[in-house]
């Protein structure tokens, strides 16, 4: 399928969330909104500083949705981590009404009213890691029903699931651009060469650094991802693609060889 091609060719986040927010438009979706998380504790995503979250939403509904706190009383992000597939909104709204409504779950809708967030779908990606959900939501222009919206899925929703999908398939590979906070060039070789099976002392001798430095080096990396041991940091760094990254400008491993002056340690 020709529309598939662009995403297997980006070689970053903000590149291929640019050219799917144009082509969920062209279906008729004009807002997105997509949230992974590989890291969810007892709670619904405890911390979205945890989360990858892409939108094109307007900031004051982000602000108002993340920072917040709104997300956890929205009816579908809570539909997306029970359930894998598409959803209509109609359809998970109309089991939403058996039940009394939450005053969070009330601010919820009266929020998505004011911004216009009356129709659209949901789709939730199955996930193979535990604990980790991914899903998007997809908000019909302005002026659309929910009848409308459904009509549009009878008619496209199998090809937009399929380009939904491959967008999500070709996110998880990509570095996770979309996080506050990323990992230095030099915490990520770090990270590396501890997830390789270095010990301090010998990643100390591949930096030609004392181990203090090392050292230094991933308490940055810890406290960068918001983790307390090495063992969590390196497997966080795993899972947003922080690590073992391919150098487009000089393969996978172009600053190996060089690794006692490829960054300076002032960083």
């Amino acid at each position: 399928m020709k529309r598939l091609l662009p995403y297997l060719a980006m070689d970053n986040v903000d590149a291929l969330w640019a050219h799917h927010t144009g082509v969920m438009a062209e279906f008729g979706f004009d807002r997105l909104f997509y949230a992974f998380n590989a890291f969810r504790g007892a709670g619904l995503y405890d911390n979205p500083e945890d989360a990858l979250l892409l939108t094109n939403m307007p900031s004051d509904y982000v602000e108002a949705y993340v920072d917040g706190g709104m997300f956890r009383d929205g009816v579908m992000l809570r539909w997306a981590v029970k359930n894998t597939g598409a959803a209509s909104w109609r359809d998970v709204y109309h089991d939403m009404l058996q039940e009394p409504l939450t005053k969070g779950q009330q601010a919820m809708q009266e929020l998505n009213a004011r911004h216009g967030l009356v129709a659209g779908y949901t789709i939730s990606f199955p996930m193979a890691i535990k604990n980790a959900n991914a899903g998007i939501g997809l908000v019909a222009r302005r002026g659309l029903t929910q009848d409308d919206v459904d009509e549009i899925w009878a008619e496209h929703g199998e090809v937009i699931q399929i380009i939904n999908y491959v967008a999500h398939l070709c996110i998880l590979q990509l570095p996770a651009a979309g996080q506050r906070r990323l990992l230095t060039a030099r915490q990520a070789e770090v990270l590396e060469l501890v997830a390789d099976g270095k010990t301090m002392q010998d990643i100390a001798l591949l930096l030609d650094r004392n181990v203090a430095t090392v050292e230094k080096h991933l308490r940055g990396a810890r406290d960068a991802l918001g983790v307390e041991t090495t063992a969590q940091a390196v497997r966080k760094a795993s899972v947003l693609n922080q690590i073992f990254r391919l150098d487009r400008t000089g393969g996978a491993e172009a600053r190996r060889p060089h690794l006692a002056g490829a960054v300076s340690d002032n960083r």
